[in-house]
């Protein structure tokens, strides 16, 4: 085989899909209950977006970064209008260049006096180098040292210890980044007493807040960004996964303070903003209201549906985006479930992370409870 295998893939030859299920060659059908990773807000092969990508498509499929797609500007004006109506926007072709042109941003305005970046435990911010330098897990940093310097790793939801750090180190301080509920960690949410501490410490050192909304944001949470659940308010955004309807897409969100750190030829990529992408983030940010409305009204129903589970020690999350821990690790829980038809992403053998579609139904939630109850 030729092919680089880095993931531990399902055994599944796709034929077709359909909403939150997976059709395979041999006619079996699977329910995928983490969205291609939170990625397909509208589940698989959604017809009206798939519509609009092939409108787009038969117009032209890649025209470069030297025209301008108007879309580009109707896409960056409905984002801002939901952050900061004088922010400007970069497009890159993914999450962790979203990060990267944010950690090029915070470069940009550091100093030798003024240069370390905060980032936390069991934080996932992407695996380049710049973002594997304010990654939170040893184990996926460990074989690329050295990294970047002046980072520096702090306990996530520890209010003690980053007042202490800050106490003898805010005159270094360039930036900080943050998951409001970290996807990669366990589905684990930031606690408000730590959010409060955050927007104190900014207040009172002017330091520059990332938020990290690549997996939370996007409406995933109940609101556009999850970050708005806790009160936080970021100076730079990063959004990506759901964004391109299913297709690579990116966003670096600069409000307004900081709107103007990148200019003319700091940075630049040859795909982004991809056209048929742009078109579907356009569609999703035309239809965000209803998904929104959808994941608020069913995601109490679902977490109770959850509770009620044997063998579940926690659920921990908000929305659409859910931890289910168990009370012990199961190493053959993928397995089981992929033999009764259910697709989980799992986290230390422990935690199913779950990332339904944002248009999931009452019935489909009712669908994945039975399913989880047969394997758990």
């Amino acid at each position: 085989m030729n092919y680089l295998k880095m993931y531990d893939s399902f055994d599944i030859e796709i034929q077709n899909t359909d909403r939150m299920y997976i059709y395979d060659i041999k006619g079996n059908k699977y329910i995928d209950t983490f969205s291609g990773i939170g990625v397909n807000a509208f589940g698989h092969s959604y017809k009206p977006l798939i519509e609009t990508m092939e409108n787009k498509m038969k117009k032209f499929i890649h025209i470069s970064n030297l025209i301008l797609d108007k879309e580009i500007l109707q896409v960056s004006e409905k984002i801002s209008k939901r952050v900061d109506k004088k922010s400007k926007i970069y497009f890159s072709n993914s999450g962790a260049e979203a990060i990267e042109a944010s950690l090029k941003a915070i470069k940009k305005i550091s100093t030798k006096q003024k240069n370390k970046i905060i980032y936390f435990t069991n934080s996932f911010h992407g695996r380049t180098l710049g973002a594997l330098s304010i990654n939170g897990f040893e184990n996926l940093k460990k074989p690329f040292y050295p990294l970047y310097e002046n980072t520096v790793e702090l306990p996530f939801n520890d209010s003690k210890k980053l007042k202490q750090y800050f106490d003898k180190n805010a005159e270094q301080i360039i930036a900080l980044y943050i998951e409001t509920i970290q996807g990669s960690g366990g589905v684990n949410p930031i606690n408000q007493e730590f959010a409060n501490t955050i927007n104190d410490l900014k207040e009172k050192y002017n330091f520059v807040l990332i938020a990290d909304e690549i997996q939370s944001g996007l409406g995933r949470t109940g609101k556009f960004y999850s970050y708005e659940n806790f009160n936080i308010k970021p100076d730079i955004i990063t959004s990506a996964k759901a964004l391109g309807g299913g297709l690579p897409l990116g966003a670096t969100i600069f409000t307004e303070k900081y709107a103007d750190i990148l200019q003319k030829g700091d940075h630049g990529t040859t795909f982004a903003p991809n056209p048929v992408a742009i078109s579907a983030a356009n569609y999703l940010m035309e239809n965000i209201n209803e998904l929104m409305q959808n994941v608020n009204e069913l995601s109490p129903y679902f977490m109770n549906k959850l509770s009620k589970l044997s063998k579940v020690k926690q659920i921990r999350g908000k929305g659409f985006m859910i931890g289910v821990e168990i009370i012990k690790e199961d190493p053959e829980l993928k397995q089981k479930a992929y033999e009764n038809g259910i697709l989980l992403n799992i986290i230390k053998n422990k935690t199913i992370r779950l990332l339904p579609p944002l248009n999931t139904t009452k019935d489909e939630i009712d669908e994945i409870i039975k399913k989880l109850e047969s394997v758990i």
